[in-house]
């Protein structure tokens, strides 16, 4: 069983940057991470994942201002999200799976979800 925490989510400006990071109660290493947004009531979107073998996947709206990245040793993956706009503010949660054909949007194949931290951005 491995629990995911997020953390790092805040209230920023247009323009600045937020960091999030989901941090595993066990190794991670041969999972496939990913993080979604939620802004309810719409559906979960995905954002960006990254594979365990480090390739990392992101929707196009994000594609150059977002960077997902992963630590093995410490069981963490990261979320860099630069130049935020108030179209980024939502519920961000990160996810887990073990399946070898990862299918980044299809979240019901996804074992593990965090309880997710909440971003802001003012205009």
């Amino acid at each position: 069983q491995v629990q995911l925490v997020e953390s790092g989510g805040g209230l920023v400006q247009t323009g600045e940057s937020l960091r999030l990071t989901c941090a595993a109660s066990g190794s991670i290493r041969n999972y496939d991470r990913a993080w979604c947004c939620q802004v309810p009531p719409m559906n979960r979107e995905f954002v960006a994942g990254i594979t365990r073998l480090k390739s990392p996947h992101y929707t196009n709206a994000v594609k150059g201002r977002f960077t997902i990245s992963i630590d093995n040793a410490k069981n963490e993956v990261y979320l860099q999200m630069n130049s935020l706009t108030p179209e980024a503010a939502a519920t961000y949660s990160c996810a887990a799976e073990t399946s070898l054909t990862i299918q980044w949007r299809d979240f019901s194949t996804f074992d593990y979800w965090g309880q997710g931290t909440r971003v802001t951005v003012s205009s």
